[in-house]
C-alpha cells in the first residue's frame, strides 16, 4: 500500500473570510500535525487549492488574501498542488493521473469542508478505485442554513463521517493514522 495525504483547500477563506470553520476545534493543528508526519514518513502531500472562477465571486477568487493557502500549510513542503473549481479534487485535474504515476493505492483526506469538498474528493477517490482513509479531526465544517433547513457543524461533521464509514473510507483520527505510518 503507497499512499497520500490530500490536504484540501486549507486557505484563509476558512479563517479569516467568510466561511470560518467552527468544528472540531482543532482540526488545523490536526492537519498540520499529519503533513509533518506524512513528510517524516516519506508520504507524498498534495495540497489542493479551490478557486472560483466568477470574477465577482464571494469566496475564493483567485488573487485575494482569503484564497491563499494558510501561511501553515505554505509554508510546509508538498508534492504537487492541485488546482480545482469544483467540490471534487479529481474533477478537470491532473491528480488522479498524478497519484497513477506515483503508483499511490490509498489517499488519506485532510482539510475543509467535511460535507463538501471532502466528502467529494473522497467519494471520487473511492469510485476511482483507491482505499481511502478520512482523518476525523483533521477536516472541518461549519453551521449551514440554507432553504433546505439548518444544520448544526458537529451535527453536519458527523453525519458526514457516518456516510464516509458506512462504504468509502475507514475512518480515523489523526493519532491512529500516524502512528501507522513508518519514519524514514
Amino acid at each position: 500500500m503507497k499512499q497520500a495525504l490530500l490536504v484540501i483547500d486549507v486557505q484563509n477563506e476558512y479563517f479569516t473570510g467568510k466561511l470560518p470553520v467552527s468544528y472540531p476545534s482543532g482540526s488545523l493543528e490536526n492537519i498540520v500535525n499529519a503533513m509533518d508526519r506524512a513528510i517524516a514518513s516519506g508520504v507524498p502531500v498534495v495540497v489542493v487549492q479551490h478557486t472560483n472562477p466568477a470574477p465577482d465571486a464571494p469566496t475564493f477568487r483567485n488573487g485575494t488574501p482569503e484564497w491563499e493557502l494558510h501561511d501553515q500549510i505554505r509554508e510546509r513542503h508538498y508534492d504537487m498542488l492541485v488546482e480545482k473549481t469544483l467540490p471534487g479534487s479529481f474533477t478537470g485535474t491532473g491528480l488522479k493521473k498524478w497519484l497513477d504515476e506515483q503508483g499511490i493505492t490509498t489517499v488519506t483526506i485532510s482539510g475543509y469542508m467535511t460535507q463538501m469538498c471532502c466528502d467529494t474528493t473522497a467519494r471520487q477517490a473511492f469510485h476511482e478505485g483507491y482505499a481511502v482513509n478520512f482523518l476525523s479531526d483533521a477536516t472541518g465544517c461549519l453551521s449551514v442554513t440554507n432553504a433546505a433547513g439548518t444544520i448544526r457543524d458537529a451535527d453536519l461533521h458527523r453525519a458526514i463521517l457516518v456516510t464516509q464509514q458506512m462504504r468509502f473510507s475507514k475512518v480515523q483520527k489523526t493519532e491512529e493514522w500516524t502512528r501507522s505510518l513508518h519514519p524514514l
